[in-house]
């Protein structure tokens, strides 16, 4: 390897352009027969030493802290402003003259098109950068929430909450990638798992808004969409304040290097193509079940206590607020846990976990409830707090946000209708009515599909490549490398003074 006379202040150490990983299966061809053979071996744990939690976050320096507080800020007014319609069904419902299921399209919608927004602002953000793009998607929830809560009827409701779907649909992939990227290594995991909680945090803050804002006032339900418009301006004036991440801006420093920007980037997109198709499929198929997981255990949840088991609202309420609770505390337990144990090791791990969970959680007709639920939701959560790193590491450099956020994205849209068959199959194990109430096993109906479920995450985790530790520099981008030419790279690295290479370097390479 040629000696490195000088390096950008932004990359501390070049060692060489390959990228170093924990999967064989990164760095090589191999047939399927062998690959194969290699997941069980490679789901070994790798037993990384286990440093204090408190060390780790103590690892990321202030940038790094504002980035994660951005991302963490965003999603998390992202989950609050989707919850808003879960929380007042019955009030639109009564403002506009529909059915809840009626109202409920408001929230399907949103679920189809969140994919339409992750292929468009993911693919802005990767080629424009981090920062703007994340503005104009807080912008639009301004516009939007205040839209929802001027709306005067079903249709202006249905329209103004597609586009909001198109909004939140493009935030996840950008939140994950301005927390992650230049987070370093030994902390992702427990950073991780933090930033995956936005969501439950999210959901909280709703629940707690709602109940303090929601038929409290002659405005009825509105002004929790008025309200819900206003946090975004001041995240937007943070993220104004940031620049953007080291790891954009070594990728755009290359492309501006070879010449051609734009064909550039095109170039990056058919090499990610050609060389990661079966990836990204693999991906999407992974997020259905994660999807599935999530919406499987919770969606019906609430109404399976207060129709099986006879629950308050009250009740209800508190029940939801533990389960939350778990969900946070597991996301980043497991997601620090994956930093030690691996990340396919520990989905699968606390995946049986989950499962094993089951039967108390649907079964139990009381309020002990609460402690299966929060079990539950901290095995559900805890495998999907390895998620957003899991997701950058295995995601091709130059697409990380647009590949994030679109299986996450496609996941979702997949997995939209597991409410709607868990009720429709509980419609076929009925209880004694409630006097006009219908009554159904809808208990029985969520273990069974959550076993499914489980099953289906387990095997495909287990198949699936894991790149624990990938360095997610430029100059450790072999496919950018490949889109840019060695030469481009190697003025990031070594400054004008690109090195000669020989033969031997690209034997090194190979």
């Amino acid at each position: 390897m040629a000696d490195t006379k000088e390096t950008p202040q932004y990359i501390p150490e070049i060692q060489g352009t390959h990228d170093p990983t924990r999967d064989p299966t990164a760095s090589s061809n191999m047939s399927i027969g062998r690959y194969i053979a290699t997941r069980i071996p490679t789901l070994k744990p790798p037993m990384a030493a286990a440093p204090n939690p408190l060390r780790l976050l103590a690892m990321l320096n202030t940038q790094q802290w504002l980035f994660f507080f951005v991302g963490f800020i965003g999603w998390t007014w992202d989950a609050f402003d989707f919850f808003t319609v879960s929380l007042t069904v019955s009030n639109l419902a009564k403002t506009f003259g529909k059915s809840n299921a009626d109202i409920t399209w408001g929230i399907t919608l949103v679920l189809m098109l969140r994919s339409v927004g992750s292929i468009i602002f993911g693919l802005a953000a990767d080629r424009w950068g981090r920062k703007w793009p994340f503005i104009v998607n807080n912008l639009l929830f301004i516009v939007l929430e205040l839209a929802t809560g001027f709306c005067s009827n079903y249709n202006s409701f249905l329209g103004v909450r597609a586009l909001f779907g198109i909004a939140m649909g493009g935030l996840y992939g950008n939140a994950a990638a301005t927390a992650l990227e230049d987070c370093p290594e030994a902390a992702r995991g427990i950073v991780s798992g933090m930033l995956q909680q936005g969501y439950a945090f999210g959901y909280l803050l709703a629940t707690a808004f709602a109940r303090g804002l929601v038929d409290t006032t002659s405005h009825a339900w509105r002004p929790l969409y008025w309200f819900g418009a206003c946090p975004p301006v001041l995240i937007i004036i943070f993220r104004l304040c940031l620049p953007e991440t080291k790891a954009y801006r070594e990728r755009q420093a290359v492309r501006e290097g070879s010449g051609n920007l734009g064909k550039t980037f095109i170039n990056e997109g058919k090499v990610a193509i050609r060389k990661h198709w079966l990836l990204l499929i693999y991906m999407v198929l992974l997020m259905a079940g994660f999807n599935f997981m999530s919406h499987g255990s919770q969606d019906l949840y609430p109404t399976m206590l207060q129709n099986q088991y006879n629950f308050s609202a009250n009740a209800v309420t508190v029940t939801q607020v533990v389960a939350n609770l778990g969900a946070m505390t597991g996301g980043t337990i497991i997601g620090y846990c994956s930093q030690i144990f691996g990340r396919r090791f520990s989905i699968i791990v606390i995946s049986i976990v989950g499962g094993a969970l089951l039967y108390p959680y649907c079964f139990i007709t009381d309020t002990k409830i609460m402690a299966p639920a929060f079990f539950e939701q901290f095995a559900v959560q805890g495998a999907w707090g390895v998620i957003p790193i899991h997701l950058m590491e295995l995601s091709p450099g130059s697409f990380r946000t647009f590949v994030v956020g679109t299986s996450y994205q496609l996941g979702n849209l997949v997995s939209s209708a597991s409410s709607t068959i868990e009720a429709t199959v509980g419609e076929r194990f009925p209880l004694p009515p409630k006097g006009t109430t219908k009554r159904y096993q809808y208990g029985k109906v969520i273990c069974i599909f959550m076993g499914c479920v489980y099953a289906y995450v387990i095997i495909l985790t287990l198949i699936g490549p894991e790149y624990r530790g990938r360095r997610m520099e430029v100059a450790y981008d072999n496919d950018m490398e490949e889109a840019a030419g060695h030469e481009a790279v190697d003025r990031l690295k070594y400054g004008n003074e690109s090195p000669q290479r020989n033969d031997s370097d690209e034997i090194e390479k190979a």
